[in-house]
């Protein structure tokens, strides 16, 4: 118990100190190995207020239910030392949450390591940077990571003072990003994507040999759960439209161009998995997840909870683990929770989905094509699914 007890003595010791300038961009150490960006790890308090299905439950049950990263003993731990606070005061594990409560939960954030690549500027005014965003890169701060974000990468080592996202990639899709300098310029282009008067083109590499003829897939999506942001082709589901051209196929893989008139939550990857088809190295709705089975192509979900299940205990560990994890891995001495000794390879962090065109009244921007794109790529054979990192 001797690091445990270590560990309660550092936190309950920073816990009184502010976390501005923690928590500020200016402060984020980066260090590179292994082909990866990776950052030192800080203390940071998460602020939430309480969503409405919250509201009723204890503070101990909502932490338990709605963030299973960490054990029950845990969450009572860091209650009862003011780790975990409801409106900057000391709470019980039976506290009851009620309507506008702010909950922070200060902790060691070790975020997990992203591609080293660069993220270039493609255009640049007044107004707008457009980027060639490498996949595994987050576009902006949220979840597990922060620093390791588009956003702070730029601002960090370019010296924006204000960043505005407009349309924000899944972590894992490389391609064109549109980060606006106002929020002004932002509301714009927003606006014209929403009206659907951008025109988006991708490219991506799928399981199987592609039809050659033109495909417009209008199958309706729906979210699995609000635990797991994922979707799946459903007669209930939001309207969506995709439009899909065969560019190539090597044998094995298809080289394909997807073109979005709609802009659904991975809308482009579900559509493909409905077509039979899913991007090759999916490690969510491609054929080579554990829940696979479980995830059907359309239809209704006859098992949501053993589908969550098997992709908590299925995905690889996180970098913020339980301090009261009882495996033998070496620990961090500020925190004491498990440090994750294997990195995953670069080649595994992106999936092969890239933005490669936006296109509109006045204005297009386009980027490079990625390696997996080429007609010399070799490594679709075997296929490595990309990782959940």
């Amino acid at each position: 118990m001797l690091i445990v007890r270590r560990w309660l003595k550092s936190i309950s010791q920073k816990r009184c100190f502010s976390t501005k300038l923690e928590n500020d961009v200016a402060m984020a150490e980066y260090y590179f190995e292994n082909g990866l960006r990776k950052v030192k790890p800080y203390y940071y308090d998460f602020h939430a207020y309480v969503k409405p299905r919250m509201i009723g439950k204890t503070i101990l049950d909502t932490y338990v239910t709605e963030y299973r990263g960490r054990s029950e003993l845990y969450y009572r731990y860091a209650i009862e030392k003011e780790l975990i606070t409801v409106n900057h005061k000391k709470v019980e594990c039976d506290t009851v949450l009620q309507h506008n409560d702010l909950v922070i939960h200060r902790v060691h954030r070790h975020e997990p390591p992203v591609t080293d690549q660069d993220v270039k500027v493609v255009y640049e005014d007044e107004g707008l940077v457009v980027i060639n965003k490498p996949g595994s890169i987050q576009v902006h701060p949220g979840g597990r990571y922060r620093h390791n974000t588009a956003v702070h990468i730029l601002m960090k080592e370019r010296g924006y003072d204000r960043l505005f996202p407009i349309n924000r990639l899944d972590r894992s899709t490389s391609g064109l990003t549109l980060i606006a300098k106002n929020s002004q310029r932002a509301a714009y282009i927003k606006k014209e994507l929403r009206e659907r008067t951008i025109e988006k083109e991708y490219i991506c590499r799928v399981m199987g040999k592609f039809p050659s003829q033109q495909i417009v897939c209008d199958a309706p999506i729906k979210q699995l759960a609000y635990e797991v942001p994922y979707n799946y082709v459903h007669p209930d589901g939001k309207d969506c439209i995709t439009v899909f051209d065969r560019i190539s196929f090597n044998g094995r893989t298809s080289i394909v161009r997807c073109r979005p008139v709609t802009g659904r939550t991975h809308q482009i990857r579900v559509h493909l998995r409905y077509l039979g088809y899913p991007i090759a190295n999916d490690p969510i709705y491609g054929f080579l997840t554990p829940w696979s089975d479980l995830l059907p192509s359309s239809g209704s979900v006859d098992n949501t909870e053993a589908i969550i299940q098997s992709m908590i205990h299925t995905t690889p560990d996180d970098y913020m683990k339980d301090p009261f994890d009882e495996s033998d891995l070496p620990r961090c001495q500020e925190c004491n929770v498990p440090i994750i000794q294997t990195d995953p390879t670069p080649n595994q962090l992106a999936l092969w989905l890239h933005a490669v065109k936006y296109t509109a009244s006045g204005w297009s921007y386009e980027s490079p094509l990625p390696e997996w794109a080429s007609s010399s790529f070799k490594d679709d054979d075997p296929i490595i699914p990309a990782s959940h990192y």
